[in-house]
């Protein structure tokens, strides 16, 4: 072989600087020429290219402490991901939810009654599911639609990890009401229950829209027992009324299991 490829179009071969058609020359010439390509490692520039690895790892997102403590505790490398970019538990929102709630207690002391902080407290955790999930209001809808993870069971884990949070701020708001011993729980299964119906509603009616509709149907509930309670506790936080919530809970579960397999048709065809 009498012809190897210049030294200069090697170096703008390895910097991907040759154009054609000198380019599908070298490239041919390369494939059978051992002294060319000799050439070609000695002139290339690995530091350019340690440059360049160093540039993508420290561009790289740096994982939070919440994210790192769910990888810690066993959650794959995805799921802490998913799980850290909620909206909701981010710390404006918690925030949020801590100030709303103290202002509820503080109206409830100088009311002398839990019935505003029954009514408000089952909204909260509703809220939060509405905004962790969907394209109007998670910015990592489109990451969290092609993860690697079965869409109900995205929903499921982000749900649980809005209940847990939502559940123990008004478990603590709860504990600054002691004089009304267990009535101040009242707020716990309605809670459940609209919940669990939203997420039923989910396929349906959409991740903003469900929630929305049963926060709406719940205040008119409250707004319509508050007109019938004459004085007394409202319907929704009496015996039968915390009996109903448990049993719309129960078959709302029950409802969300059997449409599962829809949460992937729904989310895909809303991104």
């Amino acid at each position: 072989m009498t012809w190897h490829v210049s030294e200069a179009d090697l170096r703008a071969y390895a910097r991907a600087e040759l154009a054609a058609p000198m380019l599908w020359s070298a490239d041919t010439h390369l494939a059978s020429c051992a002294e060319c390509r000799a050439v070609l490692a000695e002139v290339s520039e690995p530091v350019d290219l340690g440059w360049e690895r160093l540039d993508a790892e420290l561009d790289a997102p740096r994982p939070g402490l919440f994210e790192r403590l769910l990888v810690r505790l066993g959650a794959a490398d995805h799921t802490a991901r998913l799980l850290a970019a909620t909206p909701v538990l981010r710390r404006s929102w918690l925030a949020s939810v801590v100030f709303l709630l103290v202002a509820t207690v503080f109206a409830v002391h100088s009311s002398g009654s839990p019935t505003l902080f029954l009514a408000l407290a089952p909204l909260l955790p509703l809220a939060g599911v509405a905004a962790s999930y969907g394209p109007a209001l998670d910015p990592t809808y489109e990451m969290a639609v092609v993860s690697p993870v079965h869409g109900f069971r995205l929903l499921m884990i982000r749900t649980v990890a809005v209940l847990t949070a939502g559940l123990v701020l008004n478990g603590l708001a709860t504990l600054a009401l002691p004089s009304y011993g267990l009535r101040a729980l009242a707020w716990l299964l309605p809670a459940l229950a609209l919940t669990a119906t939203a997420l039923a509603l989910t396929p349906r009616f959409g991740p903003v829209l469900a929630p929305s509709l049963v926060g709406g149907a719940w205040a008119a509930l409250i707004a319509i027992a508050d007109a019938m309670a004459d004085g007394g506790s409202l319907a929704p936080f009496t015996a039968a009324g915390q009996g109903a919530a448990a049993t719309v809970a129960a078959l709302a579960a029950g409802l969300l299991y059997l449409v599962r397999d829809r949460f992937d048709v729904f989310l895909r065809s809303a991104a």
